[in-house]
């Protein structure tokens, strides 16, 4: 039985997830969604909890590795306009789950809100940004968070002020299905100091990261007062290959994927590294990646 044969504006069958993903891999979703309004969300999620079927968010799949048969599953994707508004009031900004991160930090940019330097050149969008506290050595998201509107998986909606949210090291304790929207305090600062910035960290970026290839980001966290990137060059790890997949040469913590590769390769690698960097240096490498098998 079509879970959604009333809703086939919305819903897609057996859609190709390896377009959605920076990574180009991974087979299709039992069902594709992406709800127009809020509350064509909450209908898509209320059939899903009471048929108990499993529901993924999927963003911009820029940290994303779907495995290579894809996902019996129903993937939501909150792309449509009434999630990805941004809507500046004075300092305070308020940006839909789906609104593009990069877009975000250039307007608060150009309006001389600074406070979302340290995210440019992450690519995602606002509610998977919030979801894993995105950010860099510059600092993150969690520093300018002030409330985040959630939906439960049953369909609940709530509000979580600043003071509720524990943002860590590429974690919160958000542990609602989706986030609808997020709102950010910013500080009036000079457009021209803050755009000097963006483009300071942007070429940092672009001069040690692999960033014209096809890959998810960083692969793992860094261990506490460790550099994952560091390990993995230290194992003798770059250049690694599996397959039509390789350990980044400009950037340890970086897999790329080449034409003719497929996902089981990538972690196949995975579990190459992990393991190497295990024996050499007795340390366990958590993923940063996220993993729909």
């Amino acid at each position: 039985m079509n879970l959604f044969a009333d809703l086939d504006e919305i819903v897609k069958e057996n859609e190709p997830l390896a377009g959605y993903t920076w990574f180009k891999l991974g087979g299709p979703a039992r069902y594709f969604v992406e709800p127009r309004s809020e509350e064509e969300l909450l209908e898509v999620v209320r059939r899903c909890h009471e048929s108990e079927v499993a529901m993924y968010v999927l963003g911009r799949g820029s940290n994303l590795l779907v495995a290579d048969k894809g996902v019996d599953a129903v993937v939501i994707q909150l792309s449509q306009e009434s999630f990805s508004r941004i809507e500046f009031q004075g300092s305070c900004v308020r940006a839909g789950a789906g609104a593009d991160l990069g877009l975000l930090v250039r307007e608060s940019a150009r309006k001389g809100l600074s406070g979302m330097e340290c995210l440019s050149g992450i690519p995602g969008t606002i509610g998977g940004a919030v979801k894993i506290n995105a950010g860099g050595r510059f600092g993150d998201i969690g520093n300018v968070a002030r409330s985040v509107r959630l939906m439960d998986s049953s369909g609940y909606r709530f509000e979580r002020k600043r003071e509720d949210i524990y943002f860590g090291y590429r974690m919160t304790n958000i542990m609602a299905k989706f986030i609808i929207e997020a709102e950010f305090s910013l500080i009036e600062n000079d457009p021209e100091q803050i755009g000097k910035m963006l483009k300071e960290i942007l070429m940092l970026k672009k001069n040690s990261q692999p960033m014209h290839s096809r890959n998810a980001g960083c692969v793992f966290k860094n261990p506490r007062a460790l550099s994952a990137g560091a390990l993995i060059d230290k194992a003798g790890l770059k250049g690694t290959e599996v397959g039509a997949t390789r350990v980044s040469r400009t950037h340890a913590n970086f897999i790329v994927a080449e034409e003719g590769a497929r996902s089981e390769d990538v972690l196949k690698l995975i579990e190459i590294v992990r393991q190497k960097v295990l024996e050499r240096f007795d340390v366990e490498l958590e993923l940063e990646l996220e993993i729909w098998e």
